[in-house]
């Protein structure tokens, strides 16, 4: 199945139906009054996420979802039958935003959860509701309401606690197969990922984490150099970026800190708020490298790139490296999510960190 993460609907709510006008008609009844039912409701049309949905492949084709309108009311007092409402499953992740008026509708971040996209409309009133004692035999209804219409801008974010950054070839692929269960394509040419990744890496049986591996970045991504900036979108949920870097290019003319900078500088141009994220660098390939002429490199590495956060050296092929990797990972996962409890209630909760940057170090 192909990976769509964006779709443009249209969703169009059903119309109320008609209120009746109606007067009671009986032997022997000869002032039977008003009976005129009110009309049914409209269909609306709902959202709900679901975790067993990953693409919006089914809004790619099927653009425009219309509820049925609500019946008319009827005499004897009968009211109309209300529309079914149309429910559309969506991926959890999916941010859903009104095109006309760049509304956020809803963000549908847990698995359950529900949004009205397209209102249906009520139903109108038979002449029942308007008799009073001054106005016996009514003859006036209200027609239904319209239901509401839009046009939606349908965006997957996935749901990963670490994404992963780099150059085509960098490695990335190689590094979430090697940790987890997903089985990216692996190939020696560059873009052979095309679409994200998601894989579950545990690093103890009741100790995990989600990565997402996305295509590779390149000089230019932000005027639609390689695949762009399009699948950036899905690393602005994650806690943690992993910047991943060929230490051992097969070319030699390629400098891997030159590289770096220009992920970086893409990074900025796209959301320099993504760009603020927690940024580990991860030199990979190191099996490409003589073990006595490997440290020399990495501080080389370092040096030039001005680089002062985490450094973590491994290959993605051999797996050195990356068990010690993932371990940090989860301890620093497990603090962010800590002190995101502690800030919602800073008086139920007492959060000690101390801990992270300490184990982190020794390890």
């Amino acid at each position: 199945m192909k990976f769509f993460d964006e779709a443009r609907i249209e969703v169009h709510a059903g119309h109320g139906g008609k209120g009746a006008v109606s007067f009671r008609r009986e032997k022997y009844i000869p002032f039977g009054g008003p009976d005129g039912g009110d009309g049914g409701r409209g269909g609306s049309i709902i959202a709900i996420a679901d975790r067993n949905i990953n693409t919006l492949v089914d809004y790619r084709y099927t653009r425009v979802f219309t509820a049925r309108n609500g019946e008319g009311g009827r005499g004897s007092d009968c009211n109309g039958k209300g529309a079914d409402d149309i429910t559309l499953r969506m991926p959890v992740g999916t941010l859903i935003t009104d095109l006309n008026s760049g509304e956020v509708i809803a963000d549908l971040t847990q698995h359950g959860q529900t949004v009205v996209l397209a209102k249906g409309g009520d139903g109108g009133q038979g002449n029942l509701n308007f008799k009073s004692s001054t106005n016996r035999a009514p003859k006036q209804s209200t027609p239904g309401y319209p239901g509401q219409e839009r046009e939606l801008q349908l965006e997957l974010k996935v749901l990963a606690d670490v994404g992963l950054l780099g150059m085509p070839n960098a490695g990335k692929s190689t590094f979430i197969a090697a940790v987890s269960n997903a089985r990216p394509k692996i190939a020696d040419y560059p873009f052979t990922t095309l679409h994200p990744n998601l894989g579950v890496v545990r690093v103890a049986p009741e100790k995990s984490f989600v990565i997402a591996d996305i295509p590779g970045l390149i000089e230019g991504a932000a005027e639609g150099a390689g695949l762009g900036h399009q699948f950036l979108r899905h690393l602005q949920r994650t806690r943690l970026l992993l910047h991943i870097v060929d230490l051992a290019p097969f070319d030699d003319t390629v400098d891997p800190v030159l590289e770096a900078r220009a992920i970086v500088q893409e990074l900025h141009k796209y959301d320099p708020e993504l760009a603020r994220k927690p940024r580990w660098l991860v030199l990979n390939k190191i099996d490409m490298i003589a073990a006595e002429e490997r440290e020399a490199k990495i501080q080389d590495f370092v040096t030039r790139f001005d680089w002062r956060g985490p450094v973590y050296p491994m290959s993605g092929l051999t797996r050195e490296g990356t068990e010690h990797l993932c371990l940090a990972i989860w301890q620093d996962i497990e603090r962010q999510k800590g002190l995101e409890l502690a800030h919602e209630h800073p008086e139920e909760i007492e959060v000690d960190v101390r801990f992270q940057d300490r184990d982190i170090a020794k390890n």
